[in-house]
């Protein structure tokens, strides 16, 4: 659920994996494995957060809990 909305906000912005990650302060890959599955959230709460932020969305959209 959160990779795929990750990568539906990133898209829409007009972003690659690779601009995200360096606006985000993370790396290519691991923005990759967030949208492929491979991991299923930020371990950190203050990525999350950050990432949130970035696209004017609540923490409960990003997991899943609540319509944009």
């Amino acid at each position: 659920m959160f990779g795929s909305k990750l990568r539906d906000l990133r898209k829409r912005e007009g972003l690659s994996q690779e601009e995200l990650a360096k606006k985000l302060g993370v790396s290519k890959s691991t923005i990759g494995m967030y949208e492929q599955g491979q991991r299923k959230k930020p371990q950190s709460d203050e990525v999350l957060k950050k990432i949130a932020d970035f696209f004017n969305v609540t923490l409960d959209y990003l997991m899943g809990y609540e319509a944009r």
